[in-house]
């Protein structure tokens, strides 16, 4: 019985460890999320109609009132295909041969064309009273895989790319207190690829990637097909608003991007010095004066500076050492990873005001710790440090959902299971995703190290449109660098990097190592690609 007891215990007390403290930080408590439920009567918010069937135009379609009495309901965050298959037009793929192309049951991108899969996808919202005077933004965190946003008629931004994150401002175009309507045509990647094996590939693999078409896109590669999920892909390539879209209304100054980089005194590291900086915007139309501040919460740390931005400005922020010594931290809380220690974090809390008043505000945590690693082994083979402690690394892979089918729930679950086994490493594997917030906040309180590939693989091709490809590297890296649980950069898997890769994570961060692809520098798996007798795993090969 005490055992039993015990158990219990252990899990109840495995169960709390996140749950006790924020839920999901990083969802913002002043914002409106555009979800696809409201969270109480449990009705979608959101509907969509394949664009082809849509017989209006645009400027109608994103215009209050428009009737959508025969479009279906929309799963948003989500994809096409998840909102196709929740109302019954397609079965689930993931029972017995649904998904099989030979099957014919849900037609494939590759094969119906990209019209197939481009839907409208459209809701109304109300923007508050308290908004009128004020800056009105719409954040839309990643669509799949071009979109063309559409707000009371207006077409007011186009995205491409999977891992983009979007500003819009709706300022002018936003109903004050009254209902408005958002409209959102999204096209599918540019090529699909085909399920159809490629020539080309490791010995004795699966030729996963299809073609390897796929790649030429900046997406999510194994949607057309790998071993592991279905070889013969997700049908409409994970098409859709895969992540929230957010209300929120700013001042005349906004702040994003907040950086802070933490240097180690060496070897005692009991002194650490940070270094702050954020990126402020001038929306309007006239010059600002403005002050940003800023404040380490706990610590009595703060820190301000005035500037003056011109109409339509953005200017980096730096807050150092050397200008506020009150940066420099004595005997600092050290962020370490699971089995060395307790994954301390700070919170550091960021603000803009114009003439006294705040404007734009945000809040982000931080670990202070140093990741290195060299190759001073034997056999060159790559070690890593924390804090100057060698880590003895337990790894494995990340694999998405293969529909995108995410909620806090399941990453929570997953993660606790990840813990609970014992790995202290997660490969976020460069054919999958960018995760969201709330798996490095997760990672983060855990001590779960997390490496971070940049969708490229050995199986696929390099994407045709590098600035494209870029622009969505360095939207990820500013999302995520202040997670102290992000410890190792890696442009692909298998593969080379895209020209200037490296040269632009290193200038967003510099605070992580990086290598160019999966299998250099020291490290290899030496794989067999398919399975093998487990007794092979203890020889020498």
């Amino acid at each position: 019985m005490k055992q039993i007891i015990l158990i219990l215990f252990l899990c109840m007390a495995g169960c709390s460890f996140v749950w006790g403290q924020d839920a999901n930080y990083y969802r913002n408590p002043d914002r409106i999320y555009l979800d696809s439920k409201d969270g109480h009567q449990g009705t979608f918010l959101w509907k969509m109609k394949k664009a082809g069937d849509v017989t209006a135009g645009a400027e109608a379609v994103s215009k209050p009132g428009y009737e959508t009495g025969d479009w279906m309901p929309a799963i948003v965050p989500g994809t096409v295909l998840n909102s196709l298959v929740y109302n019954q037009v397609y079965p689930e793929p993931y029972y017995g041969l649904n998904n099989k192309l030979t099957s014919h049951i849900i037609p494939d991108l590759s094969v119906a064309g990209r019209d197939f899969y481009t839907y409208w996808f459209r809701t109304d919202f109300v923007v508050p009273a308290d908004y009128k005077g004020k800056v009105v933004w719409l954040q839309l965190d990643g669509i799949n895989y071009r979109a063309e946003v559409w707000v009371n008629g207006h077409l007011l931004s186009n995205i491409s790319g999977m891992f983009i994150q979007d500003y819009v401002d709706i300022t002018e175009f936003a109903r004050i207190g009254e209902t408005n309507a958002l409209a959102v045509k999204v096209y599918p990647v540019d090529m699909p690829g085909t399920v159809k094996q490629k020539q080309w590939g490791a010995a004795g693999e699966f030729h996963n990637g299809g073609d390897g078409n796929i790649g030429l896109n900046t997406t999510m590669l194994m949607s057309v097909g790998w071993d592991f999920t279905f070889l013969d892909g997700i049908r409409d390539r994970n098409t859709g608003i895969w992540k929230s879209i957010s209300l929120y209304a700013t001042d005349k100054a906004v702040i994003r991007n907040p950086f802070i980089r933490s240097e180690l005194a060496k070897p005692g590291y009991d002194k650490a010095e940070e270094t702050v900086s954020v990126e402020v915007t001038n929306p309007t139309t006239g010059s600002v004066k403005c002050v940003v501040s800023g404040e380490i919460t706990g610590e009595n740390i703060r820190f301000s500076k005035e500037i003056s931005l011109f109409r339509g400005e953005t200017r980096e922020i730096v807050f150092t050492p050397e200008e506020y010594p009150q940066l420099k931290i004595d005997n600092p809380r050290l962020w370490w990873p699971l089995f060395k220690g307790k994954p301390e974090l700070y919170e550091l809390k960021i603000s803009v005001s114009v003439k006294g008043e705040v404007s734009d505000s945000l809040k982000t945590r931080f670990g202070i710790r140093e990741i290195t690693s060299d190759q001073n082994t034997p056999d060159k083979s790559r070690q890593f440090y924390v804090n100057g402690k060698k880590i003895f690394i337990r790894g494995t892979n990340w694999i998405p959902e293969g529909m995108l089918r995410h909620s806090d729930e399941r990453t929570y679950a997953e993660l606790r299971y990840t813990k609970q086994s014992g790995v202290n490493l997660v490969r976020m594997w460069g054919g999958g995703i960018a995760e969201s917030d709330y798996f490095f906040q997760l990672c983060d309180e855990m001590g779960l190290l997390v490496w971070q590939e940049f969708w490229l693989t050995g199986d696929t091709k390099h994407p045709h449109d590098q600035a494209l490809y870029l622009a969505n590297v360095e939207s990820t890296v500013k999302r995520l660098r202040n997670h102290p649980s992000l410890a190792y950069y890696v442009s692909s898997n298998e593969s080379t990097e895209v020209t200037g890769a490296k040269d632009l994570i290193m200038k967003l961060d510099g605070t992580r190592g990086y290598q160019m692809q999966s299998e250099c520098d020291g490290v290899h798996d030496g794989s067999p690609y398919k399975q093998v007798n487990p007794m092979q795993h203890y020889e020498n090969t």
